[in-house]
């Protein structure tokens, strides 16, 4: 794929990961950008903003979570390490 990915293409890929991952798993975001972009750091590299942008964008719409030493993270405001994971189901009222 290339490296000009959308954030719907990012976002595609990085859901089918963490769904084939399964609840309670995470994956990293280069994961996401390898998906895309392939396994040469060329690929790959110029992808890690974008997925990071649409990582905190889906967070904030309460479809996934950013952890940072297994708890989760400011989406606004985060350095370093990361990982992803689905969101919780809630549990149902009642």
């Amino acid at each position: 794929m290339s490296k000009n990915a959308t954030p719907e293409e990012l976002e595609a890929a990085m859901l089918s990961l963490l769904e084939e991952r399964g609840p309670g798993r995470t994956i990293g975001p280069a994961d996401v950008a390898q998906a895309i972009g392939g396994n040469q750091p060329e690929g790959w590299g110029p992808l890690m903003q974008p997925v990071r942008k649409v990582a905190v964008r889906l967070m904030k719409e309460g479809r996934i979570v950013i952890l940072r030493k297994g708890r989760p993270v400011d989406p606004d405001d985060f350095r370093g390490t990361y990982r992803l994971a689905l969101s919780p189901i809630p549990d149902p009222p009642g």
